[in-house]
């Protein structure tokens, strides 16, 4: 699945995490990996599941539905 990168920014912001090195410690996401969807990759269900369970949404508010 694809996140999409803006929904992701403005989404660790309101959840007052403010770096990709947060967010890896939040949800136990790699750092590289997390470099990967930040450079437009594809991550699994179950990384993006991890991210959304730290950010506290649901996983379709930062995927891409385009």
């Amino acid at each position: 699945m694809k996140i999409n990168n803006e929904r992701l920014l403005l989404t660790m912001a309101k959840k007052n995490i403010y770096s990709f090195s947060q967010l890896s410690r939040e949800s136990g996401v790699s750092k590289q990996t997390l470099s990967y969807i930040k450079n437009g990759k594809t991550c699994s269900i179950k990384t993006l599941n991890s991210i959304s369970k730290a950010l506290g949404v649901d996983v379709t508010e930062i995927i891409e539905t385009d």
